[in-house]
């Protein structure tokens, strides 16, 4: 029989993985959908709280020059689309539809760079790896919705790259909060370190500040 610390005793978690030199942030589908209760998949209290919290992080991180890669999920067509097995994601993500749109408490078109993906990763068939190794991020930070299905897959590809990969759990929301849970408690057993806001902003603070002192 399994007990409740039998990964800790096969040594899961153990290593944390720190940050680097550098850090990045990707923000995944606070769109409209998802964030506005008039939508179907819309509005979940996680979800929002993921949201006001982002807004927060991204305001300090731009204010000190931290790359950010800001992505919505969209399709012309079903006939583009991936086999979703949500009804609501089949009629509503479309590109002309207003579901779509991202967010502007967390978008700033003049500074993110804007992705639209396609399946659940930011990272899968866009290019958001390519400007982080432009930027030389070498920490990305996930924030975003739904935990359990687009945060995990943009963590584990964010890992996949050889990024240190930063989750902040107060960034991060979904439907219901037990997947929410299971699922950071799994990322953060294997590839990522679960943080939280203020961690963030002191890590991203710290970074600032050294940089300044290096420039002067």
């Amino acid at each position: 029989m399994a007990h409740a610390d039998d990964y800790k005793n096969r040594s899961y978690g153990e290593i944390p993985v720190g940050t680097g030199f550098k850090p990045g942030i990707v923000v995944v589908d606070f769109q409209i959908g998802f964030t506005d209760a008039q939508y179907p998949l819309g509005g979940a209290p996680l979800v929002m709280r993921a949201l006001e919290n982002t807004a927060k992080l991204l305001k300090v991180a731009r204010a000190c020059g931290v790359p950010v890669a800001n992505c919505n999920t969209a399709y012309m067509n079903e006939r583009e689309m991936p086999y979703w097995k949500i009804t609501a994601v089949r009629e509503t993500f479309r590109r002309d539809h207003p579901s779509v749109a991202f967010d502007e408490r967390i978008y700033d078109p003049d500074y993110d760079l804007t992705v639209c993906k396609k399946g659940p990763s930011i990272f899968f068939g866009t290019d958001v790896s390519d400007y982080f190794t432009k930027e030389r991020v070498d920490t990305v930070i996930v924030t975003g919705c739904n935990t359990s299905g687009c945060i995990r897959a943009s963590s584990i590809d964010s890992f996949s790259h050889r990024y240190r990969t930063l989750v902040p759990e107060d960034c991060v929301g979904d439907i219901e909060e037990q997947p929410h849970r299971d699922n950071l408690r799994d990322l953060g057993r294997r590839y990522v370190d679960v943080v939280d806001l203020q961690t963030t902003l002191d890590y991203i603070q710290s970074w600032h500040q050294s940089q300044t002192r290096k420039a002067s």
